[in-house]
């Protein structure tokens, strides 16, 4: 089996009456509609490079089995706050493997989803680093000891949010790190 050495990040909205046409929107918007998805777990391969979701789209052909992290969340309840993210944690050593996370919640910002989706990658990886800290203090103090540490060298997300339609369509959101094999 083969490891991947690129990745891009996308995001999507979709609205429809239909919940599983609203989650096919919400793949169009984050353009990734054409490919038999793979949900897989939270590594980022070590030497795993970020790409533009151009770049990675144009590298990819309808059909194919394409492996993601993807968060997804939904609602058909007028004016119910959605949001998806998916968080990043890289490690300074590019021969150490990071990590990702997914989380879907209701009721939280983009700014607040994502931030949580980063603090749990990047709490993921200080654990196999053995970066000593304390979970309680909040995620902006834990990312300085991270980051202070020397053994993380970057922490980002990906979010989408939005707000259920007002006459009760089904409103999905997704985010989704797509790894391309090639």
């Amino acid at each position: 089996m083969s490891v991947p050495r690129r990745v891009f990040f996308t995001r999507g909205v979709g609205i429809h009456k239909d919940r599983l046409a609203s989650f096919e929107a919400a793949l169009r918007s984050a353009g990734i509609e054409m490919f038999n998805l793979v949900y897989v777990s939270s590594i980022f391969p070590p030497k795993c490079t970020e790409v533009t979701r151009l770049e990675g789209l144009r590298s990819l052909n309808p059909g194919e089995i394409v492996y993601a992290v993807m968060a997804r969340a939904d609602t058909n309840e007028p004016n119910r706050l959605v949001s998806a993210a998916v968080g990043l944690a890289l490690p300074k050593e590019q021969d150490h493997y990071g990590y990702l996370s997914e989380h879907h919640t209701y009721g939280e910002t983009e700014t607040q989803s994502g931030e949580y989706a980063e603090d749990l990658a990047a709490t993921m990886l200080a654990t196999t680093l053995g970066i000593e800290f304390d979970p309680d203090t909040a995620w902006q103090e834990r990312e300085q000891i991270y980051k202070a540490s020397g053994k993380i060298i970057e922490t980002s997300h990906i979010c989408q949010s939005a707000k259920g339609d007002v006459s009760g369509k089904w409103t999905t959101v997704i985010a989704a790190a797509v790894f391309v094999m090639e």
